[in-house]
Protein backbone atom coordinates (compact mmCIF):
# COMPACT_ATOMS: atom_id res chain seq x y z
CA UNK A 1 0.00 0.00 0.00
CA UNK A 2 1.49 3.38 -1.13
CA UNK A 3 1.04 6.78 0.34
CA UNK A 4 0.78 9.89 -0.98
CA UNK A 5 3.58 12.28 0.39
CA UNK A 6 2.26 15.05 2.62
CA UNK A 7 1.99 18.18 1.41
CA UNK A 8 4.18 21.00 1.72
CA UNK A 9 4.00 24.50 1.66
CA UNK A 10 6.69 26.99 1.79
CA UNK A 11 8.22 30.07 -0.27
CA UNK A 12 10.87 30.40 -3.06
CA UNK A 13 14.31 30.59 -1.99
CA UNK A 14 14.95 32.92 -4.55
CA UNK A 15 14.15 33.79 -8.32
CA UNK A 16 16.36 31.02 -9.50
CA UNK A 17 12.95 28.87 -8.41
CA UNK A 18 10.30 30.26 -11.04
CA UNK A 19 10.94 27.52 -12.92
CA UNK A 20 8.98 25.63 -10.12
CA UNK A 21 6.52 28.36 -9.22
CA UNK A 22 5.63 28.39 -13.28
CA UNK A 23 4.71 24.61 -13.02
CA UNK A 24 1.34 26.10 -13.17
CA UNK A 25 0.24 28.27 -15.26
CA UNK A 26 -1.62 31.82 -15.80
CA UNK A 27 -1.24 34.88 -18.03
CA UNK A 28 0.61 37.30 -15.74
CA UNK A 29 3.54 34.04 -15.68
CA UNK A 30 5.79 36.31 -17.86
CA UNK A 31 5.99 39.14 -15.55
CA UNK A 32 7.46 37.42 -13.15
CA UNK A 33 11.52 37.92 -13.28
CA UNK A 34 10.77 41.18 -13.97
CA UNK A 35 8.86 42.11 -11.13
CA UNK A 36 11.32 40.47 -8.75
CA UNK A 37 13.95 42.12 -10.38
CA UNK A 38 12.26 45.43 -10.23
CA UNK A 39 11.10 44.63 -6.25
CA UNK A 40 7.32 44.42 -7.63
CA UNK A 41 7.42 41.49 -6.04
CA UNK A 42 9.94 38.96 -3.23
CA UNK A 43 10.74 35.25 -3.57
CA UNK A 44 8.84 35.03 0.29
CA UNK A 45 5.86 36.41 -1.47
CA UNK A 46 5.37 33.80 -3.74
CA UNK A 47 4.82 30.61 -2.27
CA UNK A 48 4.44 27.08 -3.56
CA UNK A 49 2.34 23.75 -1.96
CA UNK A 50 4.14 20.55 -3.21
CA UNK A 51 3.63 16.98 -2.57
CA UNK A 52 6.86 15.41 -2.73
CA UNK A 53 8.12 17.21 -6.14
CA UNK A 54 4.52 17.68 -7.79
CA UNK A 55 3.28 21.44 -7.54
CA UNK A 56 -0.17 21.29 -6.51
CA UNK A 57 -0.86 24.80 -6.04
CA UNK A 58 0.56 28.45 -5.47
CA UNK A 59 0.14 31.43 -4.34
CA UNK A 60 1.83 35.09 -4.74
CA UNK A 61 1.44 39.11 -3.96
CA UNK A 62 2.47 42.01 -5.95
CA UNK A 63 3.21 45.50 -5.03
CA UNK A 64 3.41 48.71 -7.29
CA UNK A 65 6.17 49.95 -5.54
CA UNK A 66 9.47 48.56 -4.69
CA UNK A 67 10.22 47.93 -0.90
CA UNK A 68 6.06 48.84 -0.22
CA UNK A 69 3.79 46.29 1.31
CA UNK A 70 1.79 43.77 -0.59
CA UNK A 71 -1.00 45.83 -2.43
CA UNK A 72 -2.51 42.93 -4.42
CA UNK A 73 -3.03 38.90 -4.20
CA UNK A 74 -2.92 37.92 -7.88
CA UNK A 75 -1.64 34.56 -8.41
CA UNK A 76 -3.42 31.79 -6.68
CA UNK A 77 -3.75 28.66 -8.36
CA UNK A 78 -4.61 24.57 -7.87
CA UNK A 79 -3.77 21.86 -9.77
CA UNK A 80 -6.86 21.43 -12.14
CA UNK A 81 -6.32 17.54 -12.14
CA UNK A 82 -6.68 17.44 -8.58
CA UNK A 83 -10.95 16.06 -7.21
CA UNK A 84 -12.38 19.60 -5.98
CA UNK A 85 -12.34 18.42 -2.71
CA UNK A 86 -8.64 18.07 -2.67
CA UNK A 87 -8.21 20.86 -4.19
CA UNK A 88 -10.17 22.64 -1.59
CA UNK A 89 -8.22 21.36 1.04
CA UNK A 90 -5.06 22.00 -0.18
CA UNK A 91 -5.82 25.37 -1.32
CA UNK A 92 -6.94 26.49 2.15
CA UNK A 93 -3.90 25.36 4.05
CA UNK A 94 -1.98 27.01 1.43
CA UNK A 95 -3.54 30.42 1.90
CA UNK A 96 -3.62 29.96 5.08
CA UNK A 97 -0.41 29.51 5.70
CA UNK A 98 1.43 31.68 3.48
CA UNK A 99 -0.90 34.81 4.54
CA UNK A 100 0.24 34.47 8.02
CA UNK A 101 3.51 34.52 7.08
CA UNK A 102 3.37 37.42 4.76
CA UNK A 103 0.34 39.48 5.61
CA UNK A 104 1.65 38.85 9.50
CA UNK A 105 -1.70 39.21 10.89
CA UNK A 106 -2.26 42.76 9.08
CA UNK A 107 -5.19 43.28 6.57
CA UNK A 108 -5.89 41.13 3.21
CA UNK A 109 -4.88 42.83 0.02
CA UNK A 110 -7.67 42.27 -2.55
CA UNK A 111 -7.76 39.70 -4.81
CA UNK A 112 -7.96 39.80 -8.94
CA UNK A 113 -7.96 37.31 -11.30
CA UNK A 114 -7.91 37.75 -14.78
CA UNK A 115 -10.58 35.39 -16.98
CA UNK A 116 -12.00 34.41 -20.10
CA UNK A 117 -14.65 36.22 -20.87
CA UNK A 118 -16.75 33.05 -21.48
CA UNK A 119 -15.55 31.29 -18.27
CA UNK A 120 -19.35 30.76 -17.37
CA UNK A 121 -19.53 28.95 -20.32
CA UNK A 122 -16.66 26.28 -20.21
CA UNK A 123 -17.57 23.60 -17.85
CA UNK A 124 -13.74 22.77 -16.62
CA UNK A 125 -13.01 26.82 -16.94
CA UNK A 126 -16.23 27.39 -14.73
CA UNK A 127 -15.55 24.41 -12.42
CA UNK A 128 -12.21 25.61 -11.63
CA UNK A 129 -13.04 29.03 -10.70
CA UNK A 130 -15.52 27.94 -8.77
CA UNK A 131 -13.41 25.95 -6.56
CA UNK A 132 -10.81 28.69 -6.22
CA UNK A 133 -13.57 31.41 -5.19
CA UNK A 134 -14.54 29.02 -2.79
CA UNK A 135 -11.75 28.26 -1.61
CA UNK A 136 -11.59 32.52 -0.89
CA UNK A 137 -15.11 32.16 0.60
CA UNK A 138 -13.94 29.93 3.19
CA UNK A 139 -11.24 32.03 4.14
CA UNK A 140 -13.61 35.04 4.72
CA UNK A 141 -13.46 36.77 1.35
CA UNK A 142 -16.19 38.36 -0.34
CA UNK A 143 -16.47 38.42 -4.17
CA UNK A 144 -16.60 42.85 -5.05
CA UNK A 145 -17.40 43.22 -8.70
CA UNK A 146 -16.65 41.81 -12.06
CA UNK A 147 -15.06 43.69 -14.86
CA UNK A 148 -15.06 43.93 -18.70
CA UNK A 149 -11.02 43.65 -19.48
CA UNK A 150 -10.88 46.22 -23.11
CA UNK A 151 -8.72 46.67 -25.49
CA UNK A 152 -8.07 48.87 -28.58
CA UNK A 153 -5.84 47.75 -30.94
CA UNK A 154 -4.15 49.83 -33.96
CA UNK A 155 -5.27 49.98 -36.84
CA UNK A 156 -8.54 51.08 -35.29
CA UNK A 157 -10.20 54.46 -36.46
CA UNK A 158 -9.86 57.23 -33.84
CA UNK A 159 -12.74 59.68 -34.01
CA UNK A 160 -11.59 63.24 -35.06
CA UNK A 161 -12.69 65.73 -32.45
CA UNK A 162 -15.91 66.40 -32.50
CA UNK A 163 -15.93 70.23 -31.10
CA UNK A 164 -18.01 69.62 -28.75
CA UNK A 165 -15.39 70.23 -26.13
CA UNK A 166 -12.22 71.44 -26.00
CA UNK A 167 -8.98 69.62 -23.76
CA UNK A 168 -6.25 70.97 -21.26
CA UNK A 169 -3.82 69.18 -19.49
CA UNK A 170 -3.98 68.80 -15.88
CA UNK A 171 -2.30 71.15 -14.02
CA UNK A 172 -1.24 69.62 -11.05
CA UNK A 173 -2.60 67.06 -8.17
CA UNK A 174 -5.28 70.11 -7.07
CA UNK A 175 -6.47 70.47 -10.58
CA UNK A 176 -7.68 66.81 -11.17
CA UNK A 177 -8.85 66.10 -7.68
CA UNK A 178 -11.08 69.05 -7.79
CA UNK A 179 -12.92 67.05 -10.79
CA UNK A 180 -12.14 63.15 -9.12
CA UNK A 181 -14.27 64.68 -5.90
CA UNK A 182 -17.67 65.41 -6.88
CA UNK A 183 -17.44 62.29 -10.21
CA UNK A 184 -17.35 59.94 -6.98
CA UNK A 185 -20.37 60.72 -5.91
CA UNK A 186 -22.89 58.65 -7.93
CA UNK A 187 -19.98 56.50 -9.22
CA UNK A 188 -21.27 53.60 -10.64
CA UNK A 189 -17.82 51.92 -9.92
CA UNK A 190 -17.09 49.27 -7.65
CA UNK A 191 -14.25 49.78 -6.17
CA UNK A 192 -15.27 53.69 -5.39
CA UNK A 193 -18.50 52.97 -3.93
CA UNK A 194 -16.70 50.60 -1.46
CA UNK A 195 -14.50 53.73 -0.66
CA UNK A 196 -17.77 55.62 0.53
CA UNK A 197 -19.21 53.07 2.09
CA UNK A 198 -15.93 52.32 4.03
CA UNK A 199 -17.03 55.88 5.78
CA UNK A 200 -14.55 57.82 3.36
CA UNK A 201 -15.97 61.50 1.83
CA UNK A 202 -16.08 61.32 -2.12
CA UNK A 203 -12.51 64.11 -1.24
CA UNK A 204 -10.87 61.00 0.38
CA UNK A 205 -11.65 58.34 -1.80
CA UNK A 206 -10.19 60.42 -4.57
CA UNK A 207 -6.79 61.56 -2.91
CA UNK A 208 -6.96 57.71 -2.18
CA UNK A 209 -7.49 56.81 -5.58
CA UNK A 210 -5.04 59.78 -6.98
CA UNK A 211 -2.22 59.00 -4.18
CA UNK A 212 -2.01 54.98 -4.31
CA UNK A 213 -2.63 54.97 -8.36
CA UNK A 214 -2.20 57.74 -10.58
CA UNK A 215 0.75 59.38 -8.99
CA UNK A 216 2.82 56.53 -9.92
CA UNK A 217 2.38 56.16 -13.49
CA UNK A 218 5.56 57.08 -15.12
CA UNK A 219 4.11 58.68 -18.18
CA UNK A 220 3.91 62.64 -18.70
CA UNK A 221 1.48 64.10 -16.78
CA UNK A 222 0.55 66.25 -19.78
CA UNK A 223 -1.20 63.32 -21.59
CA UNK A 224 -3.67 63.51 -18.71
CA UNK A 225 -6.87 65.50 -20.00
CA UNK A 226 -9.38 68.14 -18.60
CA UNK A 227 -12.08 68.34 -20.74
CA UNK A 228 -14.02 71.78 -21.09
CA UNK A 229 -16.97 73.95 -22.67
CA UNK A 230 -15.54 76.07 -25.54
CA UNK A 231 -16.45 79.57 -24.90
CA UNK A 232 -16.99 79.32 -20.76
CA UNK A 233 -14.20 76.75 -19.44
CA UNK A 234 -16.69 75.32 -17.65
CA UNK A 235 -15.28 71.68 -16.83
CA UNK A 236 -17.07 68.82 -17.80
CA UNK A 237 -14.72 65.61 -16.94
CA UNK A 238 -11.39 64.30 -17.50
CA UNK A 239 -9.38 61.30 -19.13
CA UNK A 240 -6.26 59.97 -17.14
CA UNK A 241 -4.14 58.10 -20.46
CA UNK A 242 -1.13 56.78 -18.89
CA UNK A 243 1.75 53.99 -18.85
CA UNK A 244 1.10 51.49 -16.23
CA UNK A 245 4.38 48.67 -15.45
CA UNK A 246 3.12 46.98 -18.54
CA UNK A 247 0.51 48.00 -20.74
CA UNK A 248 -0.58 51.85 -22.05
CA UNK A 249 -4.21 52.30 -20.78
CA UNK A 250 -7.06 54.19 -19.80
CA UNK A 251 -6.14 54.61 -16.16
CA UNK A 252 -9.50 56.99 -14.93
CA UNK A 253 -12.46 58.28 -17.20
CA UNK A 254 -15.02 60.82 -15.39
CA UNK A 255 -18.11 63.13 -16.41
CA UNK A 256 -19.01 65.69 -13.73
CA UNK A 257 -22.42 64.63 -12.09
CA UNK A 258 -24.00 67.98 -14.11
CA UNK A 259 -22.90 66.67 -17.83
CA UNK A 260 -23.99 63.54 -17.46
CA UNK A 261 -26.44 62.06 -19.81
CA UNK A 262 -25.43 64.54 -22.75
CA UNK A 263 -23.00 61.54 -24.64
CA UNK A 264 -19.84 63.83 -23.60
CA UNK A 265 -17.97 60.29 -22.25
CA UNK A 266 -17.64 59.05 -25.89
CA UNK A 267 -15.26 62.94 -26.68
CA UNK A 268 -13.57 62.32 -23.68
CA UNK A 269 -12.40 58.96 -24.25
CA UNK A 270 -11.76 59.35 -27.95
CA UNK A 271 -9.14 62.38 -26.66
CA UNK A 272 -7.93 59.94 -24.70
CA UNK A 273 -7.58 57.09 -27.32
CA UNK A 274 -6.15 60.15 -29.46
CA UNK A 275 -3.50 61.03 -26.45
CA UNK A 276 -1.90 57.43 -26.48
CA UNK A 277 -2.55 56.52 -30.64
CA UNK A 278 -0.07 59.26 -30.99
CA UNK A 279 2.44 57.25 -29.18
CA UNK A 280 2.14 54.75 -31.77
CA UNK A 281 1.30 52.05 -29.41
CA UNK A 282 0.04 48.69 -30.42
CA UNK A 283 -2.54 48.59 -28.09
CA UNK A 284 -4.34 50.11 -25.05
CA UNK A 285 -6.26 48.34 -22.29
CA UNK A 286 -8.81 49.30 -20.40
CA UNK A 287 -11.30 48.03 -17.73
CA UNK A 288 -15.30 48.61 -16.39
CA UNK A 289 -17.52 47.40 -14.37
CA UNK A 290 -19.71 44.52 -15.66
CA UNK A 291 -22.94 46.95 -13.93
CA UNK A 292 -21.40 49.99 -15.37
CA UNK A 293 -23.18 49.82 -18.80
CA UNK A 294 -23.14 53.10 -20.04
CA UNK A 295 -18.94 53.35 -19.70
CA UNK A 296 -18.72 49.58 -21.54
CA UNK A 297 -21.27 50.82 -24.29
CA UNK A 298 -18.65 54.10 -24.73
CA UNK A 299 -15.76 51.97 -24.81
CA UNK A 300 -17.41 49.83 -27.37
CA UNK A 301 -18.53 52.77 -29.65
CA UNK A 302 -14.74 54.03 -29.11
CA UNK A 303 -13.77 50.37 -31.04
CA UNK A 304 -12.32 48.59 -27.86
CA UNK A 305 -12.95 44.58 -27.72
CA UNK A 306 -14.03 43.03 -24.54
CA UNK A 307 -11.30 40.50 -24.58
CA UNK A 308 -11.58 38.68 -21.31
CA UNK A 309 -13.16 39.41 -17.94
CA UNK A 310 -11.69 39.78 -14.27
CA UNK A 311 -12.58 39.87 -10.98
CA UNK A 312 -12.23 40.89 -7.22
CA UNK A 313 -12.69 40.24 -3.91
CA UNK A 314 -12.14 41.78 -1.09
CA UNK A 315 -11.70 41.24 2.80
CA UNK A 316 -13.62 43.98 4.89
CA UNK A 317 -11.39 42.75 8.04
CA UNK A 318 -7.89 41.56 8.78
CA UNK A 319 -7.68 37.48 9.00
CA UNK A 320 -6.30 35.04 11.45
CA UNK A 321 -4.21 31.95 10.63
CA UNK A 322 -7.28 29.27 10.91
CA UNK A 323 -10.54 31.68 10.10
Amino acid sequence: MTHEPALHVRPLTGPEELDLFTRLTYELDHELADDLATGRRRPEWLWVALRGDRLVGRIGWWTGQAGGAPQSLDFFDLDPRLPASEATEIGLELFRTAAAAVLDGGARPEFGRFMPADWREVPETRARLETLFGVLEATGARPLVERLRLEWRAGTAVPEPAGRLVFRPVRDREDLLALMTPVMEGTLDAHGRADLASGLSPREAAELHYDEELAHYPTPRDWWRIAELPGTGEPVGFVVPARNHYHPVIAYIGVLPAHRGRGYVDDILAEGTRVLAAQNVSRIRAATDVGNVPMAKSFARAGYVNFARAVNFVWDAPGKQGD
